[in-house]
């Protein structure tokens, strides 16, 4: 492999954990607020399709990216919000109404979206940040979602908000120990309602962007189980809104792996590769969740249920 070669690879890693990690930064930060409330949202996967149909939708319709991007999230609020409120319902499981939702979620996108298959709605910007390189191949990788800042930001935003702020301290508690935020006169189920909805709303700008950026067009199979896998990288992540942006990217990574090699004239056992995300997943549980013990971070009140 000559030294241009490599830098293309690299580039590419780096290009694509970038633009296929965008996905699960947000998922997984939506998904950090809300178990950091005490709540588990399964439903994760219903509100990555539902919102990228809906992101694609709305850019489509109204001829605006960003107006795609408001509705991708506006839908991943109101299906997370519906969640928040069934569950908040006596003797209703967090699990069992998380999967229904998901069902509910991909059905209403799937019968949706039927007739967006075909059409091209506009896209997000990129942020070109391999201007620096005369090599067009890495000029190319380095095309960035423009949504990559605002995950970075929610990411120290929520990371400042758990530990600074009156609002976050109140997730905490709610997570943390119901009995104790009933006891000083909050509610449980209102506090646990407005973080699922707003983790919705956080996943739901993660839908937007694999319709309006990468692979940048609506399919019934956009999502491949990004959702679900987002749940294992808060426990990966150890509930921490920093660690998600690494864990984010470490999956990004792992799935570009593919697509990188090809860019490099590499074919072979391409398919093989791209379930790496999956088999790094699995071995992520295994790894973190042991019969008997709590892993390090978890709310007390996911460690009860």
């Amino acid at each position: 492999m000559t030294a241009e070669m490599m830098t293309a690879f690299v580039a590419a890693i780096v290009g694509g954990a970038l633009r296929v990690g965008t996905p699960f930064l947000f998922v997984s930060l939506g998904e950090c607020l809300t178990e950091k409330s005490g709540r588990i949202n399964l439903g994760l996967e219903g509100v990555l399709v539902l919102s990228a149909m809906a992101a694609f939708g709305g850019a489509y319709l109204t001829g605006s990216a960003w107006l795609g991007v408001l509705a991708g999230a506006v839908a991943g609020a109101l299906l997370a919000l519906l969640h928040g409120l069934l569950c908040s319902l006596r003797g209703v499981n967090d699990v069992a109404t998380g999967i229904a939702l998901m069902l509910l979620g991909t059905g209403l996108a799937f019968y949706l979206g039927k007739p967006l298959i075909q059409p091209q709605a506009p896209q997000i910007p990129a942020l070109p940040l391999g201007d620096w390189s005369s090599n067009s191949a890495v000029r190319a990788a380095l095309q960035v979602n423009a949504l990559v800042p605002l995950g970075l930001l929610l990411a120290g935003l929520l990371w400042w908000g758990f530990a600074r702020t009156r609002a976050g301290l109140l997730v905490r508690l709610a997570g943390d120990s119901a009995d104790a935020a009933r006891a000083l006169g909050y509610s449980v189920s209102a506090l646990r309602i407005a973080a699922t909805t707003a983790g919705g709303a956080i996943a739901g700008l993660g839908g937007a962007s694999l319709t309006l950026f990468y692979p940048g067009s609506w399919n019934e199979g956009i999502s491949s189980g990004q959702g679900l896998i987002a749940v294992a990288l808060v426990i990966f992540a150890r509930w921490s809104p920093l660690r998600c942006v690494g864990a984010a990217l470490l999956f990004g990574g792992a799935g570009a792996v593919g697509p990188a090699l090809q860019s490099i004239g590499i074919g072979w056992g391409y398919h093989l590769f791209n379930t790496v995300p999956y088999v790094l997943t699995l071995l992520i549980l295994v790894a973190s969740c042991r019969p008997g013990q709590v892993a390090a971070g978890s709310p007390g009140e996911l460690s009860s249920k």
